[in-house]
């Protein structure tokens, strides 16, 4: 079993489309040599993706270290079953439903859905930028913060596959038909499980009316 670390100790979460459908290639290429054993793949297939990982489950858990250590897990999960492993599907369609697997049952574990906090943002670390003199102003800026925060804990508030279709959806930009074979669902399934959350998200944010959700 590898002894994962991060390629930085305080990985982040990516941001919006970070891993595009042109590294699926390329991660099923590192996945087959890791099939073989290659632990240098791996690493590599690791810090392609790992930003991605966190940055999905720390939506669906709502902490940032609890996502750290079911990431891992995902990892080594990857790891153990590289022996088995088969490009029948993309790889990063392989590597969320093996991401959902472990989320949902640390979710069921905890018994109850994370709450998220309205007043601390859920990415408390992240390194703060210098305002550019034409960039909207800072009551702006901080109406955008509070509805980003309000959205993060109306989406915590969904049931588990209606929030992992959201953030999948939002976040990674997944096709509906990648979401039908992560989520083990039929695509009219899918489809209708995004409109009720969505009908969720519009009402939780009524206050926002006028502003854009998922």
């Amino acid at each position: 079993m590898p002894d994962l670390e991060w390629s930085t100790p305080d990985a982040q979460p990516a941001p919006l489309g970070a891993v595009d459908e042109s590294s699926d290639p390329e991660s099923v290429r590192l996945m087959l040599r890791a099939r073989e054993g290659d632990m240098r793949a791996f690493e590599s297939l690791v810090e392609l993706h790992q930003g991605a990982v966190i940055g999905t489950v720390t939506r669906m858990l709502g902490n940032v270290d609890d996502a750290h250590d079911v990431a891992q897990q995902v990892f080594i999960r990857v790891w153990k079953s590289a022996p088995r492993y088969e490009p029948t599907a993309k790889f990063t369609t392989w590597l969320y439903t093996i991401t959902r697997n472990l989320v949902f049952n640390e979710m069921r574990k905890r018994g109850r859905r994370k709450e998220v906090s309205l007043d601390e943002p859920m990415y408390d670390d992240q390194p703060r930028q210098i305002q550019h003199p034409l960039a909207p102003g800072a009551d702006t800026i901080s109406q955008q913060d509070e509805l980003e925060r309000a959205l993060d804990a109306a989406i915590a508030a969904l049931p588990e596959k209606q929030r992992m279709a959201v953030v999948l959806r939002r976040y990674e930009d997944t096709p509906y038909e990648d979401l039908c074979e992560i989520l083990g669902m039929s695509l009219p399934a899918v489809k209708s499980l995004l409109f009720r959350a969505r009908t969720e998200l519009r009402k939780s944010l009524s206050a926002y009316l006028g502003e854009e959700v998922p």
